[in-house]
């Protein structure tokens, strides 16, 4: 059957993650099998609205599957907020206007959050998208996982076990704070793998008195050392402050926050007495080849992509749901966030092996 959509064009936006450039390929591979022109869009919605396109053949996406990043290149600009020429402007009908010409039948979108709510305005003015998970956060609605997690976590994890071995060696409490926006999924599931003693998360502000407590435990029981995995949201209990303090600190414009992991030590050491160190490991979280997870997933979706364009299947996400991937109304998950249940399992797998999560749990049955 012949394909209902004739061109599309693909753009990546927000901040950069391993397997990228393998959806891209995923997406463009079996789009273009199936006789729909590609249209890469350089530099997400910027490129969009300043008409800064290519078109794709097979040689562009050839050989990119392993590589990190988005040779589309990327960018945090919304088309309704958009700065040009140090003045905010809502360039949505220029976006439009230039997906037009360009004889676009949908766009599509690989990001986070911020990606799908972007998309979901450009639907409601008129043009057809399609959008894919992207975010090392796993903080996205309406799929079971994100692609950019599974490398995240891996690389957190074995900073994790590198931490253990300087932390051993000095009988030091070391804190590592991990990325995650909001949501705690990268922390905690680095933190489980790693097998750090205490994880702290947005979901749960901690009480310092509970994980001061638990790591004294730990050394009257000859324990000389810990590891604290923290997100980079995590806040204590009782702040009033705790919005602000929340904030990951590319999102405080003109403002150089604290890490997170150095407040944490200075809170421990102070009321602990013990020496604590700190770590951030910031955007080389972000870096580096895909795992052979994120390959596969970015494909799947990627190719489930092309078949749903093939079909003309439009404004929806694709997402994972168990061994399926599906078509996810993306009016079900822009403004949406997906963060960790207060009963989740792998809250409760940490639990049982004595990880402090910063305060006190009761789980439901």
């Amino acid at each position: 059957m012949e394909t209902k959509t004739k061109t599309i064009g693909i753009l990546t936006s927000g901040g950069d993650c391993p397997g990228l450039n393998a959806a891209i390929r995923g997406v463009a591979k079996a789009a273009q099998g199936q006789g729909t022109k590609v249209i890469g869009i350089l530099d997400g919605f910027r490129g969009l609205v300043e008409n800064r396109m290519m078109m794709l053949e097979d040689k562009h996406v050839s050989g990119i599957l392993t590589t990190g990043g988005t040779f589309l290149g990327s960018s945090r600009d919304k088309p309704h907020k958009m700065p040009m020429g140090g003045t905010e402007m809502d360039m949505t009908e220029v976006a439009i206007a230039n997906a037009r010409k360009n004889h676009i039948d949908c766009l599509v979108c690989l990001g986070g959050n911020g990606t799908q709510k972007n998309a979901m305005r450009l639907h409601e003015a008129g043009l057809d998208v399609l959008t894919l998970p992207k975010t090392i956060d796993n903080d996205v609605a309406g799929t079971d996982i994100t692609f950019g997690f599974d490398s995240s976590m891996a690389i957190a994890t074995e900073a994790i076990d590198r931490l253990h071995t300087t932390a051993s060696s000095h009988h030091r409490a070391i804190v590592c704070e991990i990325m995650g926006h909001k949501a705690g999924w990268l922390a905690l599931g680095a933190g489980i793998a790693g097998g750090a003693d205490v994880i702290l998360l947005p979901e749960i502000p901690y009480d310092l008195e509970h994980v001061v407590a638990h790591l004294v435990e730990r050394r009257h029981h000859n324990k000389r050392f810990s590891i604290i995995a923290v997100a980079e949201g995590a806040v204590p209990k009782n702040d009033k402050n705790r919005a602000e303090r929340a904030q990951p600190q590319e999102e405080v414009e003109g403002l150089i926050q604290e890490p997170v992991a150095s407040r944490v030590a200075r809170e421990i050491q102070q009321a602990a007495g013990i020496e604590v160190r700190y770590t951030s490991l910031g955007h080389v979280q972000r870096g580096g080849s895909p795992t052979a997870t994120d390959r596969l997933l970015s494909t799947r979706l990627g190719t489930k992509a092309g078949e749903l364009l093939h079909d003309g299947v439009y404004n929806v996400m694709v997402g994972i749901n168990g061994n399926d991937c599906v078509a996810v109304p993306l009016a079900e998950v822009a403004g949406h966030t997906k963060v960790v249940p207060p009963n989740h399992p792998w809250l409760k797998t940490a639990a049982l092996v004595d990880t402090c999560l910063g305060d006190k749990i009761e789980f439901k049955e």
